[in-house]
């Protein structure tokens, strides 16, 4: 007897730029099963490829991936001179920062969340209330 998969879907795509393979299974894992569709990329030069496609609704983007940070991904994302995106961004990492980066980085971004505060149901249910 096969298992039923869920089929409701919200419509929205996540791009989940993050080198860490746990949290990235976690994540795909908890937002699949809400219905939002999932790509993951683990370089960061890959990810702002692919986040400059504006096929996405939601941007999860960790500040610590390879190639360039997750900083420098927001700063051409959201720079002046750059195409609008329609995706919310939302950094994710465990680094800690110094109030006037933080402060920086939550200015252009559209929320900051510590991972190791928020489980990926949180996750999925905060993803819930962006519009």
């Amino acid at each position: 007897m096969e298992e039923a998969q869920n089929t409701t879907t919200t419509g929205r795509k996540v791009l989940i730029i993050e080198d860490e393979h746990f949290i990235t299974e976690l994540y795909v894992r908890a937002l699949t099963r809400a219905g939002y569709e999932t790509t993951v990329e683990v370089d960061g030069q890959k990810g702002l490829d692919l986040a400059k496609t504006d096929q996405f609704d939601i941007i999860l983007l960790d500040l610590m991936i390879p190639t360039i940070t997750g900083i420098e991904v927001l700063r051409h994302l959201r720079g002046a001179g750059e195409p609008k995106i329609k995706a919310k961004i939302i950094i994710t990492t465990n680094l800690e920062q110094r109030e006037e980066i933080r402060a920086d980085i939550e200015s252009q971004a559209d929320a900051y969340l510590v991972k190791a505060e928020i489980t990926p149901r949180e996750l999925v249910e905060f993803l819930n209330t962006i519009k």
